[in-house]
Formats: C-alpha cells, sequence, structure tokens
C-alpha cells in the first residue's frame, strides 16, 4: 500500500514539474496568438511547441545540474516528459478550443484566462495517472531520478 502513495506521490511531483515548463509555454503561445490575432490553428500550433521546449528545457536544466552532458540532459528530457507533454498538451488545447469563445477572448477577458486555467488543471488531472503508469514501469520521471543523487 505505501509503495502505491509513494508512486501516486511521485506522479503528482512529476505531473507539477512537467506542468510548470507546459504553462510557461502554453500561456505564452496563447497570448501572443491572442494579442497578435493569430489563427486558432497557428496559436494552439505556436502554443504546443513553446509547452515541449519549456517543458524540455526545466528538464535538462535540472540533469544538468547533475553534472551530465548537455546530449545526455536533452535525452533524458526526451524520455521523461514526452508523453506527459503531450497528454497534457492535447487535452489543455482540446479544452482550451472547446469552451466558446475562449480562443477568440481578449486578453483582458476573463474567459480567456479562466479557460486557460481550467484547461491546464484538466490536463494536471489526466496526466498524473498516465505519469504514474509511466513511472510504474521505470519509464518519464523516473528515467529522470536517476540523475538527482
Amino acid at each position: 500500500m505505501e509503495h502505491s502513495t509513494s508512486t501516486w506521490r511521485t506522479a503528482v511531483s512529476a505531473t507539477l514539474h512537467c506542468l510548470t515548463g507546459c504553462a510557461v509555454g502554453e500561456v505564452l503561445g496563447m497570448v501572443l496568438g491572442t494579442a497578435l490575432g493569430w489563427s486558432t490553428a497557428t496559436t494552439v500550433a505556436v502554443s504546443v511547441a513553446l509547452a515541449f521546449l519549456f517543458g524540455y528545457a526545466l528538464t535538462a536544466r535540472s540533469v544538468l545540474a547533475a553534472g551530465v552532458a548537455l546530449s545526455t540532459a536533452f535525452g533524458v528530457a526526451l524520455a521523461a516528459d514526452t508523453v506527459s507533454i503531450a497528454t497534457m498538451e492535447v487535452v489543455d488545447n482540446l479544452v482550451m478550443v472547446a469552451v466558446p469563445g475562449a480562443m477568440t477572448a481578449g486578453l483582458a477577458d476573463w474567459l480567456f484566462w479562466a479557460s486557460l486555467a481550467g484547461s491546464l488543471a484538466v490536463a494536471f488531472a489526466v496526466a498524473v495517472p498516465v505519469n504514474r503508469w509511466l513511472i510504474t514501469r521505470g519509464r518519464g520521471h523516473a528515467v529522470v531520478h536517476r540523475y538527482h543523487h
């Protein structure tokens, strides 16, 4: 039972870590797309690209701090975060697109910010069990933990 509890805690922690990078990229992409009047498709594409960029960079940074080579850190970030970021990005953007008016709301509109916050919360909730599944199989953020000590 305790192993299961600690695995869930690790999954939540890993998902929060992943969400940090995703959220930075996602929010930046949505703000840029909205402010510059980009189409929904362009805004989503840029948001996804930035979410992956910031998500990978955050993980690579922590692995680099363990004294490994840049190529190794990048490989670890890819192995650790790809499925988690992809899960969060699919869910997050589906929610944003599904909320009526969210993608056309302005930056000063509460609908834009509430939809974005809500979409990230839903993405987090969906990604936690995905990350737990990966961790129990020695994948995902389990790969990063090899470099934390």
